[in-house]
C-alpha cells in the first residue's frame, strides 16, 4: 500500500530537499585584520542562504604563497588591492572579479589606558621599550605603519624598538598581552560601538600612509562553485556593509 502524504507536508519536504541540493560550501582565505567582521558576515550568509562558509585567517603575503602553491581556496579577502590584482594577472583568480570590500584604518594602540595619547605624541617622546608592527613585507598594515613613521620622521628613532609580527593578528596579540607596550594594529581589532573599546589609542590620519584598500577576489579554484560567487555578491550587499562599517572600516 502506497503511503500518501498531505500536500503541505509534501511541499515542505520538496523545499527541504531542494535547499539541500542547492546548498554549497565555500573555502575563504581572510586577511587577519578582517577576522571578526568576517565571522559575523559568514554566520549571516549561512543563516540567510543555507550554504556553508569555511574560514581561514592569516597574513596576505602567506595566503598569496599558499594560493600559488595550490591551496584549495575559493575566495580571497586580501588586506590590500595589489595582491588580488596580481593573482588575476597571473591567472590564479577569475579575471574582473576583484573589488574593494573595505577600506582599513590604522591605529596606534596600547592595552593600557593612558599610554597612547589622542595625538600620537607618545611616538615623539619615545619613552617606551618596544612597539609592535606587522611585517611590512607580508602585511599591508605593517607597510602603512612604516609609511606613517617615515612621514613623521621617526622611523630611525623607533627602529631599534620594533617588534615585528608576521600578520596583523600576531601583532595585535603582542600588544593585547602586554608583550609590546604599544603597536600599530587595525582599528577593527579594537573598535566597537563607534569608539576604541579598551586601552588607549590614536587613530592614524589617513594622509600619513597610502590608502589601505582591501580587495576580495574569486580564485581560479572556485570555477563552477556558485556559492563562491554568491558570497562575493553578499559582501557587496547592505547587510554585510553595515557589519563592515560597525568595525570602523570604510566601504
Amino acid at each position: 500500500m502506497a503511503l500518501r502524504l498531505p500536500g503541505v507536508l509534501c511541499a515542505l519536504l520538496a523545499l527541504a530537499l531542494s535547499t539541500a541540493v542547492r546548498a554549497g560550501t565555500v573555502q575563504v582565505a581572510v586577511a587577519a585584520n578582517f577576522t571578526e567582521p568576517m565571522k559575523t558576515i559568514a554566520a549571516d550568509f549561512e543563516k540567510d542562504t543555507g550554504n556553508t562558509v569555511q574560514l581561514s585567517f592569516g597574513s596576505t603575503g602567506k595566503f598569496y604563497a599558499q594560493i600559488k602553491n595550490g591551496a584549495p581556496f575559493d575566495v580571497f579577502l586580501s588586506a590590500d588591492e595589489a595582491t588580488p590584482a596580481r593573482l588575476e594577472k597571473e591567472g590564479s583568480a577569475v579575471a574582473g572579479s576583484a573589488f574593494t570590500y573595505a577600506t582599513g584604518r590604522l591605529v596606534l594602540w596600547s592595552a593600557k589606558p593612558g599610554v597612547v595619547d589622542a595625538q600620537g605624541d607618545v611616538l615623539k617622546k619615545s619613552d617606551f621599550k618596544n612597539i609592535a608592527i606587522a611585517s611590512p613585507k607580508l602585511a599591508p598594515y605593517g607597510a602603512a605603519a612604516v609609511q606613517t613613521l617615515t612621514h613623521l620622521g621617526l622611523l630611525a628613532t623607533v627602529q631599534p624598538k620594533l617588534v615585528t609580527g608576521e600578520s596583523i593578528g600576531q601583532t595585535f596579540s603582542f600588544v593585547s598581552t602586554g608583550n609590546a607596550e604599544l603597536g600599530f594594529v587595525a582599528l577593527s581589532q579594537v573598535y566597537a560601538n563607534g569608539q576604541i573599546k579598551s586601552g588607549s589609542g590614536w587613530i592614524v590620519p589617513e594622509n600619513l600612509h597610502a590608502p589601505i584598500r582591501q580587495d576580495a577576489v574569486e580564485l581560479d579554484h572556485a570555477k563552477g562553485n556558485s556559492t563562491a560567487t554568491a558570497l562575493l555578491d553578499y559582501l557587496k550587499g547592505n547587510k554585510a556593509r553595515a557589519v563592515i562599517r560597525s568595525f570602523g572600516y570604510g566601504v
